[in-house]
């Protein structure tokens, strides 16, 4: 077996470098085109997912997933990388977040779950919020003294 010199390889990426930065030496590159808002909603048919379901896979809202299928803005950072990853290697996400796992909040089953119980929590807060400013309101009595809040 061979041993590797993890020194002698660190040094010679630095000569390396050091070539390039004098135009010496070229580089190997690899050019990777990330997705944007266009071709999300390609990724998540490819993938046979609701819209619920691939906005767990990503960990974002329902909300700015349509954003993105609708075109009204673009997916960021690292949610392009991890929609290029969905879109070169599906199968391979699908089984990562399905793998069985001790931890039992791990899955898409439960991200899904939980994206579901966020919005249905936030839809309901919605309607108790205005009704108990309601009640504020028609409790007031007289004009509104400007300067306090």
């Amino acid at each position: 077996m061979n041993k590797r010199n993890i020194g002698r390889e660190i040094i010679e990426g630095l000569e390396e470098l050091a070539a390039w930065t004098r135009g010496k030496a070229e580089l190997a590159t690899h050019e990777v085109t990330l997705p944007t808002a266009e071709d999300v909603p390609h990724i998540r048919k490819e993938l046979k997912l609701s819209q619920d379901a691939f906005a767990g896979l990503l960990g974002v809202s329902v909300g700015t997933l349509r954003n993105w299928e609708q075109r009204r803005r673009e997916p960021q950072g690292p949610a392009r990388s991890l929609l290029y990853i969905v879109s070169k290697e599906p199968d391979a996400v699908l089984r990562a977040f399905r793998d069985p796992s001790p931890d039992p909040r791990a899955g898409i089953e439960h991200l899904v779950a939980a994206q579901q119980a966020k919005a249905a929590a936030s839809r309901k807060a919605v309607p108790v919020v205005k009704r108990a400013a309601a009640k504020k309101c028609a409790l007031r009595k007289g004009p509104l003294k400007r300067g306090r809040r």
